[in-house]
């Protein structure tokens, strides 16, 4: 029987939150399986968070050559990954994203009645090739269907066809308006259907388990975890947790010290260290919700003593920067001096320029969404 405090300690070793790591950038973004890059500064706070003197220029280097992309993966969020695995999660993925479009529930039923082949052909057929901002397409797809809601159609293109998001969108201090492109053409390679679903589990329990198939399911949103599971046969073990529930785990995992210490971890937005698990209490304490429509608004975790104690979010202004903090629960004065001093690195990575300004609130009562 695992412990919680051991399912934290070694989920924040496997993400590499415990000591900053050696690993490059492709290696850390193979490890994760990706890192959560819905908006532009998540990936290179996450990135800091995780790596020893990070310099976020190789984050640009990569995009514009090709190192590395911004795509749409698991939980249909965009995620900073390696070409591989570009190529061969998207089939994965795909499948699911293109039923979302045809439902009476997208856009108000706005492609309701419309053939999903016929969409999907004009739309290979408008984005070809090379890049095209959404403004382009929606245009043509004005043109093609001016009955329809031309943004609803962009938007079911981006659902049906792999495509991922070029720069200079995603490079560092760049949050320009996206563009896309089809993945194949922009990768010179074809996607790989043949990648086993058991492969992408077996990568996941590296770096977020021991977990459950619901866990796993939660952090990928596909189906099929029991058969892959079975797949894997004796390169997993398996546990308990203090619930009784079975987690699984790689046959060689390491099981981290629970009395390991945990330093304060700022994270970005959306951290996968935070969503990628049905039951979230081995980071999140007392099951309290993680406030997801805060994210959306650049609220951002504090990890202090390896669990979710805090929320924070950098207002920039003229010449300072003001990185606000509300506990979920009262800290001690060495705490806070913590959090502090790691909030002031942060505000030197992110905004150099300006002044640093860090303030403590009071205690949320409640940050639930």
């Amino acid at each position: 029987m695992l412990s919680n405090r051991v399912l934290n300690r070694t989920l924040l070793a496997r993400q590499h939150l415990l000591e900053r790591s050696s690993l490059s950038v492709p290696e850390m973004c193979d490890h994760l399986v990706g890192l959560q890059a819905q908006d532009s500064t998540p990936p290179f706070v996450g990135l800091w968070s995780r790596t020893a003197d990070f310099d976020p220029a190789t984050v640009s280097a990569g995009l514009e050559d090709r190192a590395l992309v911004r795509i749409t993966l698991m939980r249909g969020t965009i995620h900073l990954v390696t070409p591989p695995d570009a190529l061969r999660i998207a089939p994965h993925v795909q499948p699911e994203l293109e039923k979302i479009p045809f439902r009476k529930g997208f856009n108000y039923g706005a492609m309701v009645g419309l053939d999903p082949a016929e969409v999907r052909a004009r739309g290979e057929q408008v984005l070809g090739n090379e890049p095209m901002s959404a403004a382009d397409m929606r245009a043509h797809a004005a043109e093609l269907w001016p009955d329809r809601d031309a943004g609803a159609v962009v938007q079911t293109w981006l659902y049906q066809l792999p495509v991922l998001q070029t720069p200079p969108r995603g490079k560092w201090k760049d949050n320009s308006r996206p563009v896309w492109s089809r993945v194949e053409p922009w990768l010179g390679a074809p996607l790989d259907p043949t990648y086993p679903l058991a492969e992408l589990v077996f990568r996941y329990l590296r770096a977020f388990g021991p977990a459950s198939t619901m866990d796993m399911q939660t952090w990928s949103k596909l189906t099929g975890m029991k058969q892959a599971v079975e797949q894997l046969g004796d390169r997993l073990r398996t546990y308990t947790d203090e619930r009784g529930r079975t987690l699984y785990d790689v046959a060689d995992g390491v099981l981290a010290d629970a009395e390991l210490p945990a330093p304060v971890r700022l994270l970005g937005w959306y951290d996968n260290a935070i969503l990628s698990h049905q039951d979230r209490s081995r980071i999140a304490p007392d099951s309290r919700p993680v406030p997801l429509r805060a994210f959306a608004a650049a609220v951002s975790p504090v990890l202090l003593d390896g669990y979710l104690s805090g929320f924070y979010k950098i207002f920039p202004e003229k010449g300072v920067a003001r990185l606000r903090i509300t506990p979920t629960r009262k800290w001690s004065a060495a705490e806070s001096r913590a959090v502090e001093a790691e909030s002031h690195a942060l505000l030197a990575f992110l905004e150099a320029d300006k002044q640093p300004r860090v303030e403590i609130l009071e205690v949320a009562a409640d940050l639930r969404p």
